[in-house]
């Protein structure tokens, strides 16, 4: 009978109970376990599996199962007898800090201990055990009390793994899914300084001072910076997308894919689910697909934007939207289809990341939004110089999800931009005028066009401003921008896909040079003719188009006032 393929079951059970499809990612307790690091961090994308692999973790080790090792029957785990003897032998302290996502550290520091909490209620059977003492118990009753001090709760995994070590006579194995996501909710909501003490403390007890601790594993997003909360933890085994380590058991394989086309009735799909889904990078293991995506494409036999759209993406959109000029620029070459060069540092330093480009494109890549595609050898660098990365966008469905994003920033004034890419198409300057304006007035922000704000020329603002309004326009027109053509570089260029139907346009922005030029009608001039002399048009010329088939307009700025001719 044909596996039932269910959607958004991340509890390895209920998933094997219930004959729902599974693809077999057992051999990660294998490798995991005689790897025999003490502590690992696990650093995937979200909708990768790490929850289902730490409830199966769970499910194996934990004395709770024990003598319950059927589950595993006809799994890879199963079939070595080491292994069958040491299923359900440890006891096993399992949290996830997914559910933390307040908008306050209050309320944040409340949710982390309402979870501690329950985790001493689902083990409140120990407190009158024999091995504890009265001090034990007192300390028992004020984790289950309304309010825990900062000192209880700080501590709290780590009496728990003592009170274990003392009733079963094994230490433990701890598992922490999703680890990061109240860094990432306290940098969105402005409460990260106020969090990463608590934090700090709690995993140090936890996971570097515990003498009961037989293994941890620990899952998130992203590394976050050593100095921010891992300081002294230096037992630490740390596995990011770049590792090569158990890259094969977080995603699905190529191989995985197709055979999963395959049995669901989809072989003929291949070449379009590669082109939608495939790109995800880790280590030098290539060709990983997200399984979210790939399981509700099982389930609808439709494809759309899975993945990308399971979430806000607030962090991410906070980022790009505050970005400096060079930032959007080098976004805006991404959804080209373009690739950047960078410094990637892999420990994210989530307070310094709405001033360090290099954090931000570290924080896209371990996201899963970007893929490296090549990067420089250390030794044949300067000591002083860092490796550059060359990153792309992962896929199609990422880069629709960005489209979507930015139409999404600008929805409130959408009927005015669609109005806008209506009047470039026909021709109607007088239109165009009207409706720049109004965006601009309603849209900007006097940083965003303040002559020389953050360094930064306004010019470029306006550049990437009016590049992100024709993204629309992709599919009628090759948009290109700061490429090299005549005797300089344009700014933007409409390419027409089917000249006989539509016009090129070529466009040059220009911030008013109050020494140069009187009025903003001189600097469309002064625009006009940088075309002209650069002579621009030259490369359209050379693929055929007609000089008379050839549009120019000059977009002259000050401030946020703009004229257009």
């Amino acid at each position: 009978m044909q596996q039932t393929v269910a959607i958004g079951i991340d509890c390895f059970e209920d998933l094997i109970q219930k004959n729902c499809f599974y693809i077999d990612k057992t051999p990660f307790i294998k490798e995991w376990w005689e790897r025999e690091d003490r502590a690992t961090l696990i650093t995937r994308p979200r909708r990768f599996g790490k929850t289902l692999n730490m409830s199966m973790v769970e499910r194996f080790f934990s004395l709770n199962y024990a003598g319950q090792g059927e589950i595993f029957q006809g799994l890879s785990i199963w079939e070595e007898e080491k292994y069958r003897k040491l299923q359900g032998t440890y006891p096993v302290i399992s949290l996830s800090f997914a559910r933390v996502k307040e908008t306050n550290y209050v309320d944040a520091r409340e949710k982390i201990c309402e979870i501690i909490r329950d985790l001493y209620i689902k083990y409140a059977y120990l407190r009158d055990h024999e091995a504890l003492i009265d001090a034990d118990r007192a300390f028992f009753d004020r984790i289950l009390a309304e309010k825990i001090s900062n000192t209880d709760a700080t501590s709290s995994l780590y009496q728990l793994s003592g009170f274990l070590w003392r009733c079963y006579g094994k230490k433990v194995i701890i598992l922490l899914d999703e680890y990061d996501t109240p860094m990432q909710e306290s940098y969105v909501y402005g409460y990260w300084e106020e969090l990463v003490g608590f934090t700090r403390s709690l995993f140090n007890s936890t996971f570097k001072t515990n003498p009961c601790l037989e293994r941890a594993i620990m899952t998130g997003i992203t590394r976050v910076s050593k100095e921010s909360i891992f300081s002294d933890l230096n037992n630490l085994k740390v596995v990011t997308t770049t590792s090569d380590e158990y890259a094969e058991f977080f995603g699905f394989t190529e191989e995985e894919v197709f055979t999963a086309l395959d049995k669901y009735g989809f072989s003929s799909q291949k070449t379009e689910i590669k082109f939608w889904y495939d790109g995800f990078i880790f280590g030098e293991h290539k060709d990983i697909y997200n399984p979210w995506s790939i399981l509700n494409f099982l389930d609808t036999g439709k494809m759309t934007t899975y993945w990308a759209n399971t979430s806000s993406n607030s962090l991410v959109g906070k980022l790009l939207r505050e970005g400096n000029s060079d930032t959007k620029e080098r976004f805006e070459q991404l959804l080209l289809g373009q690739s950047i060069r960078c410094v990637i540092d892999e420990q994210i330093v989530y307070d310094q990341l709405s001033e360090n480009e290099e954090a931000m494109w570290s924080l896209l890549l371990a996201s899963g939004y970007l893929k490296v595609l090549s990067f420089e050898d250390y030794s044949g660098l300067p000591e002083w110089e860092e490796p550059k990365y060359e990153l792309t966008l992962t896929n199609y469905e990422v880069k629709r999800m960005f489209e979507g994003m930015v139409s999404g920033w600008f929805s409130k004034r959408k009927s005015d931009y669609n109005r806008f890419i209506q009047a470039l198409l026909s021709h109607d300057v007088e239109s165009m005028n009207i409706y720049m304006s109004r965006i601009t007035l309603n849209t900007f922000s006097y940083f965003d066009t303040a002559d020389g704000h953050s360094g930064e020329e306004p010019e470029r603002f306006y550049h990437g401003f009016v590049l992100g309004l024709l993204v629309d326009l992709q599919g009628r027109y090759v948009v290109t921008s700061n490429r090299e053509s005549g005797f300089g570089r344009y700014d933007v260029m409409l390419e027409p896909r089917n000249p006989k139907e539509d016009d090129a346009i070529i466009l040059e922005f220009k911030v008013r040079s109050e020494r140069r030029e009187e009025t903003l009608e001189d600097t469309i001039q002064a625009a006009l003719e940088q075309i002209r002399e650069k002579q621009y048009a030259a490369g359209l010329a050379a693929r055929g188009i007609p000089e008379n088939q050839i549009r120019c307009y000059g977009f002259a700025f000050q401030g946020k006032n703009v004229l257009i001719g």
